[in-house]
């Protein structure tokens, strides 16, 4: 076998045995699913103490906590638990993944802006101003439908 051969033959054992590793740090399929509904979820709560102190008493250290939480899970690199085939099967319930979101074009770009406004809030949260906390609220909650609008079904 020539040098080229066992260069490819090398690189290709590799890649695949990388690929294999990857699939088994991320889990099964129904943990990934249940990885992501458990992350969403605690999102949910965070964005609900928010939204609890922007229209009730403004409580400065509940704000900050909660925009900590939903920026930490923005930036965890939660897209290795959107392996193919997670459009499909159960995590704590039914996922509620389209098949739409593999390959789609726009995918990116919501990412990208979900994670800019997470960062964003946390930043504004610290500042302490509910009026800015109150805008920036909006700003999230506006990149999460993003996403839901496009890639969730409706349950």
């Amino acid at each position: 076998m020539n040098k080229k051969l066992k260069t490819l033959v090398a690189g290709i054992t590799l890649t695949a045995m990388a690929g294999i590793t990857f699939a088994q740090t991320v889990g099964k399929m129904e943990d990934q699913i249940r990885w992501r509904q458990s992350a969403y979820h605690t999102m949910a709560w965070s964005m609900t103490r928010i939204k609890a102190n922007v229209d009730g008493q403004y409580n400065k250290d509940q704000v900050v906590e909660a925009a900590n939480v939903i920026q930490a899970i923005a930036n965890s690199k939660m897209g290795a638990l959107y392996q193919s085939g997670s459009d499909k099967g159960k995590g704590w319930k039914e996922t509620r993944l389209k098949s739409e979101f593999f390959g789609h074009s726009d995918l990116p770009q919501i990412a990208q802006n979900f994670g800019a406004a997470a960062n964003e809030m946390a930043k504004v949260a610290a500042g302490g101003d509910a009026a800015a906390v109150k805008a920036q609220f909006g700003k999230l909650g506006e990149a999460c439908k993003g996403c839901h609008d496009k890639f969730r079904k409706d349950e």
